[in-house]
């Protein structure tokens, strides 16, 4: 391309970005646009470049992609293919499906090293490859070099089970320790990757000469070499192979133009030479679904990422300037940062005005790390994400009946009054936290992207909620989407909590308390009465409140964290059924 063409292309790519069409997922910046199929194209700061190539006519066209892919050795799903010829210009891809929650087919001495691994989800490995390659962690003198991530593909259809290869009984696994949300896997993702013009080393090596044991000993030097470059660098890959290690051409072509004119036997010399570029960083790994840090290099990213939490939650209310993909909204007196989870078709709305929280809610940050249920009867879980935040998330039962005994005070007028929605409760912790009653911090509500399984059958919530229209122009709480409202594990104070670097105060809920003896049914009594009085001066009802619904803080010589009276603190966790009086 002529220098004058090149400058009128990237004048036209720099015009065709707009603020709203920038999105920010785990760091890496992308730039969305929707596919002449209905699906969705995020392009990085490579793929972008090169738009018009990866438009889906030029490469992922049924009869033209059929045509030209080429699957790559030892693989099922990954392809090279060329992309049709633009403005003279085409240009050759990598591309493979996530594997995203299929079961990890790992041999036994592997499996034992890496017993949780897990393929990336497309977002997180994106995000790894660019974190790697900045190589900001390890020797600043080693370089590990990868393809170019150019594009991750979304389909606009879903699959079902049996189409996707994803295991059935993680799909239940995920069903189970998060209901609501286990169908967005079912969205299918294709990774497009530029194409490292080389050979593998298992191909180097055998058109050199090599085979049998000599090769399969070279081999594994090879590969425990850049086993070992990754580990400096704080990354490792957990099925990592000969195969996946990449000698480019150009140091090919010249290894063999330097040993042209000598004598014909060169293979030794050949393989020396092979092994010094290996030795000296010349080569490219590829393969990235099982990529990870280190234990070592994860732990300083936790230890970095909770510290700036915590900062971040401390001030939470005061405004950043905000990436062009979230928006600032107001919903019944709380201010969120609002945006759609890439991941999932989802949206997510976290509590205050700083921009700088809104990663650390995203689904795949919690919702794949375990989880341990704490009730038998709600879908309520507590978990730590994968940034070392303690969180309590729940199933917010908006739109359903409340089953309440009917011999208790209220009931009649509790069923009618339905369960709070997910805004409503957020709106109630609110206000009554700045009225002096405390409440659990609420972090963030997120809507699925899938559809919501079960039918709604109490629709009052929906309609009131009808005029709270959103940034997408759509109400906020839709009926046809479940949502799951997250609230922080209560440790202490925020900006307490945030101070500390050893231990933290423990939850312990009333209903515990009491079973266990620390609190009698004197005390009980008193905490209870205080409490309903406090709710109703405010003009708060707090009837429904049961003893699970109100928490202590333990600290760590044992002792309740007290109030201005003395007392034992208590602090209300569940705003589901608190009305206003």
């Amino acid at each position: 391309m002529l220098p004058e063409q090149l400058q009128r292309k990237t004048a036209e790519l720099q015009k065709s970005v707009t603020p709203e069409s920038l999105v920010d997922v785990l760091g890496v910046i992308y730039v969305h646009r929707k596919t002449s199929d209905g699906g969705d194209i995020y392009l990085t700061r490579y793929g972008l470049p090169v738009a018009d190539l990866l438009s889906l006519d030029n490469w992922f066209e049924k009869e033209w992609f059929e045509s030209h892919r080429v699957r790559l050795q030892g693989t099922s799903s990954v392809y090279r293919v060329e992309t049709k010829t633009v403005d003279g210009k085409s240009l050759e891809l990598v591309v493979k499906n996530s594997r995203v929650g299929e079961d990890v087919p790992l041999e036994t001495k592997t499996l034992l090293e890496f017993i949780n691994a897990e393929f990336n989800s497309p977002w997180e490995e994106f995000a790894l490859v660019f974190e790697m390659c900045q190589g900001k962690f390890g020797p600043q003198e080693i370089r590990i070099y990868t393809q170019e991530p150019l594009a991750i593909y979304v389909p606009p259809e879903k699959m079902q089970i049996w189409q996707s290869g994803r295991s059935q009984s993680k799909i239940n696994r995920i069903r189970a320790r998060h209901p609501g949300i286990d169908l967005d896997i079912l969205r299918q993702y294709v990774l497009v990757y530029g194409w490292i013009k080389g050979k593998d080393v298992v191909d180097t090596y055998q058109d050199i000469g090599l085979d049998g044991s000599e090769l399969k000993e070279t081999l594994g030097s090879a590969t425990s070499k850049v086993i070992r470059d990754l580990d400096k660098k704080g990354y490792a890959v957990a099925d990592m192979k000969p195969v996946h290690i990449i000698i480019k051409e150009n140091e090919i072509d010249r290894i063999n133009r330097l040993l042209a004119a000598t004598e014909p036997d060169t293979r030794r010399l050949r393989s020396d030479m092979v092994h010094a570029l290996i030795e000296q960083g010349h080569y490219s790994i590829i393969d990235y679904e099982l990529l990870l840090r280190t234990e070592t290099h994860e732990e300083q990213v936790r230890s970095w990422r909770r510290h700036t939490y915590l900062d971040d939650q401390r001030d939470r209310f005061i405004a950043t300037e905000l990436p062009s993909h979230l928006s600032e909204v107001e919903i019944l007196g709380v201010p969120y940062v609002h945006g759609r989870v890439e991941s999932t078709g989802g949206q997510l709305w976290v509590v205050g005005r700083n921009g700088r929280l809104f990663d650390y809610f995203l689904p795949e940050r919690w919702r794949k790390t375990d989880a341990w249920k704490l009730s038998s009867i709600n879908d309520i879980y507590y978990t730590v994400t994968k940034d070392q935040i303690h969180i309590i998330w729940k199933t917010a039962k908006v739109g359903e009946r409340p089953v309440i005994n009917s011999s208790e005070p209220y009931s009649s007028e509790l069923e009618k009054f339905g369960y709070n929605s997910p805004f409503e409760e957020f709106a109630i912790a609110h206000q009554l936290s700045m009225m002096g009653i405390p409440t659990v911090y609420m972090r963030a509500i997120y809507m699925t992207g899938s559809a919501k399984l079960e039918q709604s059958v109490d629709m009052s919530r929906y309609i009131s909620h009808k005029s709270l229209i959103g940034p997408d122009g759509y109400s906020v709480l839709r009926e046809d989407h479940n949502y799951i409202t997250i609230r922080g594990y209560y440790n202490g104070p925020d900006e307490w909590v945030a101070r500390q670097t050893g231990m933290l105060c423990r939850p312990l809920d009333l209903l515990q308390a009491t079973n266990n003896g620390v609190v009698d049914s004197v005390l009980y009594e008193k905490l209870f009465d205080k409490l309903q009085s406090q709710l109703k001066n405010v003009g708060y009802d707090g009837q429904s409140l049961r003893k699970n619904d109100l928490l202590l803080a333990v600290d760590i010589k044992g002792e309740f964290l007290k109030d201005k009276d003395g007392l034992p603190e208590v602090r209300i966790c569940n705003c589901e059924l608190i009305r206003k009086i």
